[in-house]
């Protein structure tokens, strides 16, 4: 038997200061199934195809034509130019199965998010992308308060600050819901934070 590996978050969160939203998941997939440097990375992962189809009207604006792969710099950019930071709950884990399943993540070190919070003052929301995300931060929380169910909001007190935490579903194929509706419970996220 292998010993286990802890492996640390390679990519560093993306915090734009005027940012009104955040958006948490877990941790990429191993490097041999990574198209770029940078969250949601896996080309079968339909992260920014979902940004694609909602904010440009095409489901392929953040591919590389002719390409496997996202186009990281033009991601990084439009969540700027948005005001949506992107950063894992997690900032080392081992995995238990060498995959990116969430299921076999042991986590070793959670994100401190006090202080990532403290370089976004305008976030109001924290929206997850998945249940153990979701696991995660509510874990963070002396509240403890009870995960929202999928496509659900909660308050999400934090820190001395007032924040709504809202999850949404898994963009991996893995999870079993078609694209149009991870599509329209993201829009209908975007519209309840303003950002639509």
């Amino acid at each position: 038997m292998s010993e286990s590996v802890i492996e640390s978050h390679p990519f560093p969160p993306l915090l734009p200061p005027q940012a009104t939203v955040m958006m948490m998941g877990t941790f990429p997939p191993p490097a041999d199934k990574r198209s770029m440097a940078f969250h949601y990375p896996n080309f079968q992962n339909d992260m920014w195809r979902i940004y694609g189809a909602i904010f440009f009207g095409n489901k392929d604006h953040f591919v590389v034509k002719n390409e496997k792969r996202f186009d990281a710099e033009r991601i990084k950019a439009f969540l700027t130019e948005r005001g949506i930071a992107s950063c894992p709950t997690v900032l080392k884990a081992i995995r238990e199965r060498g995959n990116a399943s969430d299921k076999f993540l042991e986590i070793v070190e959670p994100v401190p998010l006090a202080e990532i919070l403290t370089r976004l003052p305008q976030c109001k929301w924290i929206f997850t992308t998945g249940g153990k995300a979701t696991e995660v931060l509510c874990s963070l929380s002396p509240e403890k308060p009870k995960e929202p169910k999928t496509n659900e909001a909660i308050d999400f007190p934090f820190a001395g600050r007032k924040l709504k935490l809202y999850r949404a579903p898994s963009t991996s194929r893995a999870y079993p819901l078609s694209f149009e509706k991870k599509t329209a419970a993201y829009r209908t996220f975007f519209q309840l934070a303003g950002i639509l």
